[in-house]
């Protein structure tokens, strides 16, 4: 197996096994050298991972053992792990009314949108449907819900910006 061959091969899941990382480690920094250790194994198992079925199950089920392994050891019981990703969720209250008065807006522009537009914002953006469910349901073409979609999202950042830029109208 080449370099590129690998690279091809490794690309697609790389992201994933650096969050399973993330998600067991919760350091960043442990979880970016979680993710190396384990791309250095692949490689260094190159000529054995054709025998394999799905790579990415086999380097997912790695990582979660070497992460369950790194939390064992004595060296990360001996770590000081910084929570570097910590964030403090406490909002001002200053924060909270601009974030209740920006929701205000929303809400009033998508009022003012078509009716059309408006269903389809509700079902993609809210409800999580996908083009198809929404062809379904206002009988239009998928490429006509994009466009609608497209537009109804655009109205709402052009006159929220320009409510935030200018001020109330």
């Amino acid at each position: 197996m080449t370099q590129t061959d690998f690279i091809k091969l490794v690309t697609p899941f790389k992201d994933k096994v650096f969050r399973l990382a993330k998600r067991l480690l919760v350091s960043s920094e442990e979880a970016e050298d979680a993710t190396q250790e384990i791309l250095i194994k692949l490689w260094n198992n190159r000529v054995k991972i054709a025998e394999y079925r799905n790579t990415e199950a086999f380097a997912m089920t790695m990582t979660k053992n070497f992460c369950l392994d790194r939390l064992k050891s004595k060296q990360a019981q001996n770590l000081k792990i910084v929570h570097s990703n910590y964030q403090d969720h406490t909002i001002s209250l200053q924060k909270e009314v601009e974030n209740r008065d920006s929701v205000s807006w929303v809400s009033k522009i998508i009022e003012e949108l078509p009716e059309q537009q408006k269903i389809i914002l509700q079902l993609r953006d809210i409800e999580e449907y996908d083009y198809d469910e929404i062809a379904k349901v206002v009988d239009m073409n998928p490429t006509a819900i994009r466009v609608a979609l497209s537009r109804a999202r655009k109205t709402i950042r052009e006159k929220l910006t320009h409510t935030h830029q200018y001020g109330i109208k």
